[in-house]
């Protein structure tokens, strides 16, 4: 492996970061400006042209804050929940194909940070494992609207990672593979799998919402029931790490949904584009479309927030035990009849 190579990664897994960070901490901006759009009022406008600078006046608030900590036995795992949350937000875009290729000073660099073969298996365990965050923060903050939190996070992330999963094994048994690279690869075009599994897509995008504790199934920090929910005893940068997190998983499942679903970073005409514009512009091209598609799945997710009302507990788990997890069952059956008889 030459010091190119690892040069090359170093700063694509950097930018990755960076974009990461950087969507996310507009998404707190875009989610004022179109929560003021639905209610017809102004939004942020002061900081910043259009209050573009809100996020930096936020972040700074947040660094000024007063550091509290409750009278808790297990301080460490206090520090510990954040953290978790925080990284497994950001660990998950290694491994998605931001575009195709670019010839850069006569080096070939894919623009992927790392190609595994299990590439969506890495994107479940990590993402089953920010749960820990979540749980760990609201037991260790010794307050029993945390704790319950907590609970009702876990349980309603592990309820819904089942439909999910069974969701996400109807496209396999389709695309025959588990690298987001190559699940894009065959979607160029107009190819999209939404095309083929459009129930599979819908299962899978209610179970995002659910994942990432957005409205209607944002249960785990209800303000009416349990004041703040799992990070009710946390402040300054600590609280802005939870609240990070969750933008970041925005935009992370935002960008795995156009992946799986909707062809990435392909376009039509993108073969076209190689042959008479060249492989950089048509590439850049692609990496353009792929976040015009992140950002309308963004833009879904603020509006069904600011649009539907919270479900109940015990509709929330109805949802995902006995309507998504048959219904997912029975997308996998019919997937299964109609590969046999179209094979």
């Amino acid at each position: 492996m030459d010091s190119g190579f690892i040069i090359e990664k170093s700063v694509l897994i950097v930018v990755v970061f960076a974009v990461t960070m950087i969507m996310a901490m507009y998404s707190t901006w875009a989610e004022r400006k179109v929560a003021a759009f639905l209610q017809d009022r102004v939004g942020p406008n002061r900081a910043g042209w259009g209050g573009l600078l809100q996020p930096l006046a936020d972040g700074m608030k947040l660094f000024a804050k007063e550091e509290f900590e409750p009278n808790t036995p297990n301080k460490f795992l206090f520090f510990v929940g954040p953290a978790i949350a925080m990284s497994t937000a950001l660990m998950t875009s290694a491994v998605i194909p931001w575009g195709d290729k670019l010839e850069i000073f006569g080096r070939t660099v894919y623009l992927q940070a790392t190609d595994i073969d299990v590439s969506l298996l890495y994107i479940f365990g990590v993402v089953s494992v920010g749960v820990y965050g979540i749980m760990i923060g609201g037991w260790a903050s010794n307050n029993k609207f945390s704790l319950m939190g907590a609970v009702r996070a876990a349980s309603q992330m592990v309820s819904y990672e089942v439909a999910m999963g069974l969701s996400m094994i109807a496209l396999l048994m389709m695309t025959g593979t588990l690298s987001l690279k190559e699940i894009s690869l065959q979607q160029q075009g107009m190819n999209w799998n939404v095309f083929y599994q459009p129930v599979g897509f819908l299962i899978f995008l209610i179970c995002a919402f659910a994942e990432t504790n957005r409205t209607p199934f944002d249960l785990a920090e209800c303000e009416s029931e349990l004041i703040g929910g799992y990070h009710t005893e946390y402040s300054s940068m600590k609280m802005g790490f939870y609240l990070f997190a969750e933008y970041a998983n925005m935009f992370i499942s935002s960008t795995i949904i156009a992946v799986l679903y909707f062809g990435g970073y392909n376009y039509p005409g993108m073969q076209w584009m190689i042959d008479h514009a060249g492989v950089n512009t048509a590439n850049v091209l692609g990496i353009g479309v792929l976040f015009i598609k992140i950002c309308f799945f963004i833009f879904f997710y603020m509006w069904v927030r600011w649009t539907i009302p919270r479900f109940r507990y015990d509709q929330l788990m109805n949802l995902g035990w006995k309507i998504l997890i048959p219904l997912s069952i029975i997308n996998i059956i019919i997937t299964g009849i109609c590969i046999l008889a179209f094979k």
